[in-house]
């Protein structure tokens, strides 16, 4: 179905007048004419990669185009805009990573110097990974699992600091995982337990997410702590 331009460039300078609600939309025209320009606009926040774009000056490009009038920019002109806005992203880009390698070399040095400390502790063990554990309670009873096993466990994780980046235990609610689909700390440490046991993981970032961070909560270069009790070995 093909909408006739008037209809669709009236939707369009309607967006001028402030944003439609769904109230606002009443008639077949008028939704139709909202999802083409939405699914639109989507698409092209995916063509551009994220470059800063002016919403007005957008659309009276499309209302330009589709009036039939003639462009008020050369395509030149066109093209020079947008490759600079393409470099400013880019430098922008650039140093975010830098500022994320900066914070991430820190993270690690204070990573390495707590795991230091903490291998002195009589109670802590240090494998060959560098990954350092204790003992909270044991059963020696069970199975313990192999990296290929699926896992019942609740766990409470934390960064160096104390913060809490995640925690089946605060939701009430165990989580069941494959050992090979973790992180290596994970796979390394849980294979060491057994049903029942509960044990206190330090994890150094390489073992981790290294440089790399999955999530806000968790910084790039950051030690993982996690008390896990595993449950059982499916």
């Amino acid at each position: 179905m093909q909408l006739k331009k008037s209809l669709l460039a009236g939707a369009i300078a309607l967006g001028f007048a402030g944003t439609l609600m769904a109230e606002d939309l009443t008639t077949d025209e008028q939704k139709a004419s909202y999802g083409i320009g939405y699914g639109f606009a989507s698409n092209l926040m995916q063509q551009t990669q994220g470059l800063e774009l002016d919403a007005d000056a957008l659309i009276a490009g499309v209302q330009a185009a589709m009036s039939g009038s003639e462009t008020a920019l050369g395509q030149a002109e066109i093209n020079a805009a947008i490759e600079a806005l393409q470099e400013k992203q880019q430098a922008a880009m650039a140093e975010q990573q830098s500022q994320q390698q900066g914070q991430a070399a820190q993270n690690k040095a204070a990573g390495e110097a707590l795991l230091a400390e903490n291998a002195e502790r009589s109670d802590v063990t240090v494998t060959d990974s560098g990954l350092q554990y204790e003992v909270m309670s044991s059963t020696d009873e069970g199975v313990s699992p192999t990296a290929e096993d699926t896992v019942s466990v609740h766990y409470h994780g934390t960064l160096m600091d104390g913060t809490v980046f995640d925690s089946s235990v605060d939701r009430g609610e165990p989580i069941e995982f494959p050992l090979s689909g973790v992180i290596a700390g994970w796979t390394e440490g849980v294979q060491l337990m057994t049903e029942g046991d509960k044990y206190k993981f330090f994890i150094p970032s390489e073992l981790a997410y290294g440089d790399n961070s999955p999530s806000p909560t968790i910084p790039a270069g950051s030690v993982l702590m996690f008390e896990v009790e595993l449950l059982e070995v499916l």
